[in-house]
């Protein structure tokens, strides 16, 4: 019971945090102004998260699981369609996730970001002291790959049912697919909290582009 009541106030002070993250942005957040708005004390939100780079961390993990959740609706609404259908799902599941969650993306993009930059979080060196003791940080890394391992999965399933004709590897053919989504996330943040069009280019052509894209290289036999 006690462990609940943890639980819910630290779901309590991210949605907080969510809150001031998303009004100020991440660097002019106080932890003061975090604490007013879960209607707790500064020394209870301590308490809870060490620093605000830890509770961001914990922002970013939920952002991440909600991502993952998306995954597993759309591939259950999928299952009795075809392997490519199941794929293309994703895809636009993936980009309308970052469309409809600034701070989410913002915080996502940030994770791989030191990912990438840290031999995918060994080097500790290039970690700071709030990452390497956050279980937030611990955890992210062990969900980082699921959005990999689901999208390979369905591009497997559309090879065996013949729906995905591309002699491609199906990693190969993964990683593709998330470059064009983190793409499309980095330009939505380049246009601010809002999809406008960027360079006269109205961003959700870019995404049905994305998925044309993404259609015909799975059904062309030559790629």
């Amino acid at each position: 019971m006690k462990q609940d009541k943890r639980a819910i106030k630290e779901l309590q002070i991210i949605l907080a945090a969510e809150k001031t993250f998303q009004k100020v942005g991440y660097r002019n957040a106080k932890m003061e102004d975090i604490a007013k708005n879960a209607k707790i004390t500064k020394v209870t939100l301590y308490s809870y998260f060490q620093s605000k780079e830890n509770l961001y961390l914990a922002v970013t993990y939920t952002g991440f699981q909600k991502l993952l959740d998306n995954y597993y609706i759309t591939i259950e609404k999928e299952r009795n369609n075809s392997g490519l259908a199941c794929s293309i799902a994703i895809l636009e599941t993936s980009m309308n996730f970052f469309k409809d969650n600034f701070l989410y993306s913002e915080a996502l993009l940030e994770y791989f970001s030191i990912i990438r930059t840290s031999d995918k979080g060994l080097n500790k060196s290039k970690l700071t002291d709030a990452m390497i003791e956050s279980i937030y940080f611990q955890k992210l890394q062990d969900i980082q790959n699921l959005p990999f391992k689901l999208s390979f999965q369905e591009i497997e399933r559309g090879k065996k049912d013949g729906s995905i004709v591309s002699k491609l590897d199906s990693m190969l053919i993964t990683l593709q697919g998330w470059t064009m989504i983190t793409g499309f996330a980095k330009i939505l943040a380049a246009s601010g909290n809002s999809v406008k069009p960027l360079f006269k280019i109205d961003l959700m052509q870019l995404k049905n582009t994305n998925l044309d894209l993404a259609k015909l290289l799975l059904t062309n036999e030559s790629l």
